[in-house]
């Protein structure tokens, strides 16, 4: 079997490894910031794809409702104060939301791409902020009200960001803006826009400003807190749910928790009735890259092309074989097949059989193609009573065969007996 580990049809070569700086830079700016992110990073990164969408949706309906606010405001104050003043007011507010509408459209097109840069969601943020604070200036400093559109910024941050530092950073932001301009004007360093019904010295009166500024503080650190807490329950109580569940949403396929309890009954069953069962453990090469390079979207449909063969292979499809064999996601871009018996012919495979079709599986989903795209698999095989005799061992033996597979450069299939004492990854025994 060939070593590429990644295929594109239309470009047969790769990108050149980075170089360990870029390696870094890329592991800070990333939401997903491992080097070699682990099956639920990949998840996560989906997840928070999908939420990073949501706020563009909800951003377009802000500024919607802010522009209608604008032109309604604006037709009003021409009835109590002189035209060219008004115009004079509103220019460079009415530059800013052009700006905002501009660099909006760009993220809306672009977020799917964008969204997993972690810089780039705190930088949009911050020019929000920026916004929102030139909105402040003009309509009136410490007597305006658009201040409170800072605590729509906390809650959107709390929503995107994985960092609930993050959410404190621009909680701190927004409000050292906010003080800045307020302290600025009351100091002379920036003219006080002169509004209609808040007009006065008031913005001069140090105590105040201050008053109105702790309320100000009160109400945006507020905000983070409540965020914070009201966000991380969200995602917590989320993350239990998927967790639970029988099917994984994305794939269709069973999910991880489901298969760690047929394994265990399967098991039960083999040893009880002397025959063997085999588990064995995919992963996707290079995941990661093939989502970098063609796109979440492209990865998602890689994933259920995936699931479709392993369903087909499980022998749990639409045909009228009925098999207790167990395809599942076990999390991001890693599945797993239990294998009790061929689907085909409904009899108990040996272990060299069980190696001969997971080889013919590996070759099969590289054939896989999405979009010209595709990437082959890393597969490990564990066999019973060879390999175990608990699902711990079998599932250690598996994951040993699968990270020898991986390190031998991928896109091909081992099991374990050929790859005794190679490193492997440590599982929760509540797990397996």
């Amino acid at each position: 079997m060939p070593e590429a580990r990644f295929r594109d049809v239309r470009s047969r070569g790769i990108p050149v490894a980075p170089n360990q700086l870029k390696k870094k830079l890329n592991r800070a700016l990333l939401v997903s910031w491992r080097e070699q992110p682990t099956r639920h990073d990949v998840a996560a990164l989906q997840a928070n794809i999908r939420r990073v969408g949501l706020v563009v949706r909800v951003r377009w309906a802000l500024l919607s409702i802010l522009i209608i606010y604008s032109v309604i405001a604006g037709a009003l104050y021409a009835q109590a104060m002189p035209i060219t003043d008004l115009v004079r007011l509103m220019i460079v507010p009415a530059f800013t939301l052009g700006f905002v509408v501009l660099y909006s459209a760009y993220y809306a097109r672009n977020y799917r791409r964008l969204g997993s840069i972690a810089v780039w969601n705190n930088l949009q943020l911050a020019l929000d902020a920026l916004v929102v604070t030139v909105l402040v200036h003009f309509s009136g400093g410490v007597n305006s009200w658009f201040w409170t559109v800072y605590a729509l910024i906390i809650f959107e941050a709390a929503f995107i960001l994985p960092r609930s530092r993050d959410v404190w950073f621009h909680a701190l932001f927004s409000l050292g803006l906010l003080g800045a301009v307020e302290l600025a004007e009351m100091a002379g360093v920036l003219s006080h826009a002169v509004i209609p019904f808040a007009a006065g010295n008031a913005y001069k009166d140090s105590v105040f400003v201050l008053v109105r500024y702790f309320w100000q503080a009160a109400v945006l650190l507020g905000s983070a807190w409540v965020a914070i807490m009201l966000v991380g329950e969200f995602r917590n109580e989320l993350d239990s749910q998927q967790a639970h569940s029988l099917v994984d949403q994305e794939s269709g396929l069973f999910s991880r928790d489901y298969f760690m309890r047929a394994l265990r009954i399967e098991l039960r069953r083999a040893q009880r009735d002397g025959r063997a069962l085999h588990v064995v453990l995919i992963d996707i090469d290079r995941f990661g890259e093939f989502n970098k390079r063609f796109g979440i979207d492209a990865g998602d449909r890689l994933i259920r092309s995936f699931a479709q063969a392993l369903i087909r292979f499980a022998g749990t499809g639409e045909s009228d074989q009925a098999t207790t064999n167990v395809a599942a996601r076990l999390g991001g871009e890693e599945f797993a097949v239990l294998v009790t018996e061929s689907a085909p012919t409904g009899s108990v495979p040996s272990r060299e059989e069980a190696v001969q079709a997971a080889r013919s599986l590996a070759e099969q989903l590289a054939r896989i193609s999405v979009n010209g795209a595709g990437a082959s698999v890393s597969v490990g095989v564990s066999s019973m009573p060879e390999d175990g005799a608990t699902c711990h061992e079998l599932f250690d033996a598996a994951d040993t065969a699968l990270s020898a597979a991986i390190a031998a450069g991928g896109n091909r299939a081992l099991s374990a007996s050929e790859c005794a004492g190679a490193p492997h990854k440590d599982y929760d025994e509540d797990e397996v």
